[in-house]
Formats: C-alpha cells, structure tokens, sequence
C-alpha cells in the first residue's frame, strides 16, 4: 500500500462487479479502483469510461503483475477463479473472488492451501447474500436452545435467477443456453445449490452424507452464435443429506417447478420450530412446544446484518478483523458439497463428506 492507500484492479466486471463490487469498494476511505482487466480490450474501456476507471489492460496477467495493484477482485466465471487466484496470490495480492468459488473441490482446495502458503494475503469469497439481515439472530436463538436437538432440515427453492417474470417458475425451452448451464465455465456448480448450503451451514454446520437425483429437464439450448448445446447442469434437484449434528436435511432445488415460487427454510427440533420465508428473507417465524402456530420473532434493528463485503476485505487487508463472509475454507466446504451431488447422482451411491 502506498501512502495507506489500497488499489484494488478489477478482473472480470460482471454484473455483481458492477453492482456491488466497484460501489462498495469506493463507499471505503483509503481505496482506489485502479485498473481493469475485462474479457476483451474494447469492454475493459467501455467498463473504465462508464466508472471512471483510469486504467484498462490488454490480460489480467498484466494487471495481476502490476505492482500498482495491492488487491484484485475476481469477478469472472467459476472456470478461471482458481487460475487467477494462483497467480494473484504469487504476486502478492489480496483477492476478493466471486462466488461460486470454483470449478469443483480439487480446485477450490488448491486456492485454499495457495492462501494458506501466504498468509500475509487476505483471501475472501464474496457470501451468500439471502439471508444475511436474519443471521445473527437465527445462531443466537439456535445456541440458546430455541429448537431443543435440532432433528431436520428441510429447504425448497424455486430458481428463477435471470428470468424477468420470477413467478413463471415452468421450463423455459426457450431461454438460450447461459453460461451457468455450460459445465466447461460453470464445473459442478448448479442453480443457488452452493449458495444455500453455505447459508444452512451457519446454522446447523456441515452435511456428513449426501445422497442425490437430479434431472436436466431442457437437455439442448441454443447459444449465442445460434448453434444448439447439449445442456448437462440440472434444473431440478433433489438431496438427502445426513447432517454432521445428527440432523437429518432435505433439500431440493428447481427452476421447472411450475407454479412453485420463492424459498422456505424449515428447522424442526425437539423443543422448537424455525421457519424463513422469501425473498427477500427479513424475517423469522418460530414456535416452541405447547405453541398453536408459528409467530413473528422480532429482530432488534442493530442485529440485522446486511452487505458489507467490501468493508470487510478491505478492514482486514488494514488488519481491523478477520473475514467471517466467507473465508477459502467455507468455500471448499460448499464445493465438495455440490460435487458431492453430482457424484452421487451419477453414481446412485451416498457420499460421504468431506471428500
């Protein structure tokens, strides 16, 4: 850092980048948005001149070996976070990097023991969002005993990511192939799985044991170039997992679940019920035993969380506390998590976790 200031170069300006990463960045005292690298010359300056972004390079490695850069924010693909991870860390950058945090396990275990090999470097993934104003409440009610012994999970999300009518919830047979159902840029990775794994994890830990159906219900799409693709990404999942508390979890995922909208979180143990709703999810529904139906629990105005990602890579770059959403080691977790879905499925067999 140069006079304390921290220069952060962006690699990838997607659509989260621009509007979360480049706002929240400069919303920071003693931050500057240096350089942008972008899948092609000619959208790295339409990024630069539209954010006044003074710098645009021909690659990222040019950008990744700029010593003008302290800290770089990955907001490509999954198919390139573990490539420019590597190489930022090699030459000491920190790295706040999109999620999903990579291909599969094997890749995002190499970015965790490359951050572990500099530990000087701050490493971040970017959350889960949906349900960050409930969090601390939902741990406080869960540690002080609200459920009793939790006994089951249960979740139920209708994925209408990207779609402009989110309460058409049929199959599209028409939407073109996105690069979210492309396996070459998006690996194991499949709708809001990870995402939501991650959120059920800061409540009831990791899953033990995982078993799976998926279905790929819309097998072919055309891309950009007209030319029809085999869709191999499902759009309907199904798990059974056994969870490392004891609990048991069923969880499913759907984007051709017609008529079926939002997501419902349930947690059911022997002494209460916990229930959200959304999204957006800004509130928690419970009961305890001897209660007749679930009700309101209120949440105090000063602990509801929120998004404050880039506050939080940039006070632990100046050491002011450490990254809670999320660190490597929670990314891996919802990585071998999603792969442990797709080994499952494929193979009809119970996989154990971790890997």
């Amino acid at each position: 850092m140069a006079n304390g200031i921290i220069r952060v170069g962006l690699i990838g300006a997607g659509g989260n980048t621009r509007l979360r990463h480049i706002p929240g960045l400069r919303e920071q005292q003693g931050v500057e948005i240096t350089g942008v690298a972008n899948r092609s010359r000619e959208s790295g300056e339409r990024i630069a001149g539209e954010y006044e972004i003074p710098k645009v390079y021909d690659n990222w490695l040019e950008l990744v070996e700029d010593d003008a850069n302290d800290a770089v924010c990955i907001g490509t693909w999954p198919y390139m976070h573990r490539t420019l991870t590597l190489a930022a860390l090699e030459n000491g950058k920190h790295v706040l990097c999109e999620a999903r945090m990579a291909m599969n396990a094997k890749e995002a275990h190499d970015m965790l023991d490359a951050s572990r090999r500099h530990p000087h470097l701050i490493t971040q993934i970017v959350p889960a969002p949906g349900t960050l104003q409930v969090d601390t409440v939902m741990q406080e009610l869960i540690a002080d005993g609200y459920l009793g012994e939790l006994l089951g999970v249960r979740l139920r999300v209708a994925n209408t990511e990207g779609r402009a009518n989110r309460e058409d919830t049929f199959a599209d047979t028409e939407a073109p192939f996105h690069w979210r159902q492309n396996r070459e840029l998006s690996g194991y990775n499949a709708m809001s799985m990870g995402i939501w794994y991650e959120q059920i994890m800061r409540y009831v830990g990791p899953a033990a044991k995982v078993m799976a159906m998926t279905k790929v219900s819309v097998k072919q799409r055309r891309d950009e170039n007209g030319v029809m693709r085999t869709v191999s990404i499902p759009d309907h999942v199904n798990v059974l997992c056994e969870m490392a508390c004891g609990a048991q979890a069923d969880l499913s995922w759907s984007s051709v679940a017609g008529l079926q909208t939002g997501t419902e979180l349930w947690l059911f143990g022997t002494a209460g019920t916990l229930n959200l709703k959304g999204p957006p999810i800004t509130t928690i529904y419970g009961g305890r035993r001897g209660d007749t139906e679930l009700s309101e629990i209120p949440i105090p105005q000063e602990k509801r969380g929120g998004w404050r990602v880039e506050e939080e890579f940039v006070n632990a770059i100046r050491g002011d506390e450490p990254v809670t959403h999320t660190p490597f080691d929670v990314g891996v977790q919802y990585m071998e998590f999603t792969e442990a879905v797709a080994r499952s499925a494929q193979t009809g067999q119970a996989i154990s976790l971790p890997l």
